[in-house]
Order: C-alpha cells, then sequence, then structure tokens
C-alpha cells in the first residue's frame, strides 16, 4: 500500500534521473501484484538531522515543490514504462492485476499543491494519481504531523476540501504522518474509508513518533479503512514479529482494517522486507502466527482492494 520500489524517490535520484533499479522481476518472484508507487515532493525541505531523525530544514521557495513533484511524476511513469508495470486507476484493474505486475500512482504529502486545491485535479487527470497521502515531514498547508509541533490543531480548512475533492474524484486518502488530531477530523469529513498506509501499535506512542495508539487506529477503521503495518528493523526483529505486529493491529481493530505497507526503498535505517520475493516467506509468517488463508488474503491485498474500490467510486454528480 506504499512503496517507492526502483529507486523512484530522492532528490539525486529525482533530479539527476539515475538509473532504476528492479521493481517487475522482484515482484513477479514474490507473487507481488500491484503495489503503490508513491512520489515525496517535500524532499527538498527536509533531511536527516543530528537527533536521527527527519525534518524540514528550510522553507521551499515559492513553486518549488510544485514543480519538484511534477518532475517525480514524470520519473514515476518513467519507471512504470521502464519496468513494463500496468498502470491501474480503477477496481476493474486491480482485481485483474494477477495477470500483470502493476502500479498505483500515490503520492506521499500534497506538498505539491502549495495551496491549491485544483492541482489535484491536475495529477489526478495528466498524472492519473489515485491515492492522496496529505502531509509528509513537514508541516503543509493541510494540517500536522506526528513528527513536529503543530501548527493546525490537526487538519487545517484546506485539508477539507482537499479530502473533499479526493472523494469527488475518486482517490484513496491517506492519512499516514498526520496526528490523532488530524485524523480524528479526516474521518469526521471523509464520505469514504481512509487508509493509514505505513505504521506500527504501540501502546504508548512516545512524542514524534511515527507509531499509533489504539484509539488513533480505531478511528481509520472506524470508516471502513486500512492500517498499513510497516517493517522497520528497529521495531521488528523479522517478518515473523512483523506478523506478530499485524496480529497485534488485528486485535484492535479486526483482521478486515489490517494491510501491508513497506515503504520499500524509503526506510531510512534497516528494513525487515526489503525485497517483494519475500512476500512468500511473510505469507507463511503470517500463517504460523494464526491466520487462516481467507484472512491472509485480506491482509496481502483484500482489505485493501476494497478501500480502493470504494474511494475510486466518483460521487454521483
Amino acid at each position: 500500500m506504499h512503496s517507492h520500489a526502483g529507486r523512484l524517490v530522492g532528490v539525486r535520484n529525482v533530479e539527476g534521473n539515475r538509473p532504476f533499479t528492479p521493481v517487475s522481476s522482484p515482484m513477479r518472484a514474490g507473487g507481488m501484484s500491484a503495489v503503490c508507487l508513491a512520489i515525496v515532493s517535500d524532499s527538498p525541505c527536509h533531511k536527516v538531522m543530528p537527533d536521527g531523525r527527519i525534518h524540514p530544514y528550510r522553507q521551499p521557495e515559492p513553486g518549488e515543490l510544485y514543480r519538484y513533484g511534477i518532475t517525480n511524476f514524470e520519473r514515476l511513469h518513467a519507471l512504470v514504462r521502464d519496468q513494463e508495470l500496468q498502470l491501474i486507476t480503477d477496481a476493474a484493474q486491480l482485481r485483474d492485476a494477477r495477470t500483470a505486475v502493476s502500479a498505483i500512482v500515490t503520492a506521499e504529502g500534497a506538498d505539491f499543491l502549495e495551496g491549491h486545491a485544483e492541482r489535484v485535479d491536475e495529477a489526478y487527470e495528466r498524472y492519473g494519481l489515485r491515492q492522496l497521502q496529505l502531509t509528509h515531514y513537514r508541516v503543509n498547508e493541510l494540517g500536522d504531523i506526528q513528527t513536529e509541533a503543530p501548527v493546525h490543531n490537526g487538519l487545517s480548512n484546506f485539508g477539507v476540501e482537499v479530502i473533499r475533492r479526493c472523494n469527488n474524484l475518486g482517490i484513496v486518502v491517506d492519512v499516514a504522518h498526520g496526528t490523532y488530531d488530524m485524523v480524528k477530523r479526516a474521518a469526521s469529513v471523509s464520505t469514504k474509508p481512509l487508509l493509514l498506509s505505513h505504521t506500527s501499535l504501540s501502546e504508548h506512542p512516545a512524542r514524534y513518533s511515527r507509531l499509533i495508539g489504539s484509539d488513533h487506529a480505531r478511528a481509520i477503521a472506524a470508516t471502513g479503512g486500512v492500517i498499513g503495518i510497516w517493517p522497520p528493523a528497529g521495531i521488528f526483529h523479522d517478518l515473523r514479529g512483523m506478523a506478530r505486529g499485524m496480529a497485534r493491529m488485528a486485535d484492535i481493530v479486526g483482521v478486515e482494517h489490517v494491510g501491508l505497507g513497506t515503504d520499500m526503498l524509503g526506510l531510512v535505517g534497516a528494513s525487515v522486507f526489503d525485497r517483494y520475493d519475500r512476500l512468500p516467506e511473510l505469507a507463511k509468517a503470517l500463517l504460523e502466527t494464526g491466520f487462516n488463508d481467507r484472512e491472509i488474503a485480506a491482509i496481502l491485498g483484500g482489505n485493501y482492494l476494497r478501500v480502493f474500490a470504494a474511494s475510486t467510486q466518483k460521487a454521483a454528480a
């Protein structure tokens, strides 16, 4: 539900047009049918700081993140062509994705909007955007983030406008990186299920942690949404640990609200799921953890398909 596979993102990769790394071949080897390939439009303005965390370190110039986002969307499409991926824009295509490795155009952080809601329509029509994560590593115009002090008291009014635009167009709304207050307001205004594409559960999340508590998870589930469990080695020692993390989330919100968000090639540190050809190992770990075949199928794709289908169905005129 969240991937930067192929060396898709990063200022040096995007601006230097560096060669892609394999995506299709490991997907085929692991039986991974579809990935949500995510651009990142705030990359020019954040970096890892001395505290070991990612922070914004400067304000962008007017138009900078829009231009960078467009360049990154174009790189995503070049990756799709290079790796011979099928582009998914509707639920029927996702249901048929078993026949060919496929990609869904995604944006991590809506920073490229720069306060212009009509750019959502442009990204939808011109680049096939079908999943939009509202925030990333800077407090943008849409809302507050888990890793910085709040500014908007949650979701801003502009964030509300963007969610409504996504609901009407047919774009999945992803609230990863958003604060609990942001998620609560997003849940109150969205007419479609919310996605939280990559995180893990903690009974007591530390300040500025990317993990979420039980109430945060339940707010997503209450919309009919899905929470993607994410594989940093600092959280899980191995794939069995990741499978147990999925089980803990399922205990809180139900298995129908749990999914897979690998953040492939997007983690600062090591990952316990660092290649798509390891998907059968994860499936085996889920089976050994106590999930049955139907539940594993839901976690590894079925739950996301439900959210994607509901979200991409356009509102009636």
